[in-house]
């Protein structure tokens, strides 16, 4: 793999971690509503997803699900629904997260890295992101370390970014302001997740 279709591909990986979206905001949910480390394990579970999709075009998975309907619409469904159970429960939040927080009833690590890795995993979205930008680099791939290189690019790039995220956040001069407005974002995230689960359903093919 040449250096000139690295940056191709890393370009590709950067538009594609900073493009805002549900991602962006379950990593706030759990930076703002836990603390650092919980955004953190949040980020990286998402990136491993990523990753995940990265490794499924390389061995041509990711077409095979395409041009199957039943399989795809099955794990766009679930995906849909698991989605729409995250935004109903972020909408229900009475208090928002910093009631959350003084009440000591903080999302755990797991369940951090659980909503993480579910995000990046049951978004269709992801998968079609792959297929129509990231194909293009398969062909390239002729050895184990172009393999490597193409799967772990997007994979460190979508870690690193939303890491970025959780840190800036966190910060001490912020923090206190973005738990102040708690329970708007909950409510925010919650109609990014359920908006994003309408949409699957009504995009897909059956």
């Amino acid at each position: 793999m040449t250096l000139a279709i690295w940056l191709s591909l890393f370009a590709i990986s950067c538009l594609g971690a900073m493009s805002p979206g549900p991602s962006l905001a379950m990593v706030i949910r759990h930076t703002v509503g836990s603390s650092r480390l919980h955004g953190i394990v949040c980020a990286w579970a998402h990136s491993l997803g990523i990753g995940f999709y990265a490794l499924i075009t390389i061995f041509g998975l990711a077409i095979v699900l395409k041009h199957s309907p039943i399989l795809f619409n099955t794990i766009a469904l679930a995906g849909a629904a698991y989605l729409a159970w995250l935004g109903y429960n972020a909408l229900k939040s009475k208090g928002g997260m910093n009631d959350k927080l003084t009440g000591g009833t903080q999302s755990t690590l797991l369940q951090a890295a659980r909503d993480g890795l579910a995000i990046s995993l049951f978004n269709p979205k992801i998968l079609l992101f792959f297929l129509a930008l990231f194909s293009q680099f398969v062909q390239n791939a002729n050895d184990h370390t172009s393999q490597a290189i193409i799967v772990l690019t997007p994979l460190l790039v979508d870690g690193l970014w939303y890491t970025l995220i959780a840190l800036v956040l966190s910060h001490s001069a912020i923090l206190p302001k973005l738990r102040d407005h708690s329970a708007l974002i909950d409510k925010l995230s919650g109609i990014i997740l359920i908006a994003l689960a309408v949409r699957v359903v009504f995009t897909l093919e059956f």
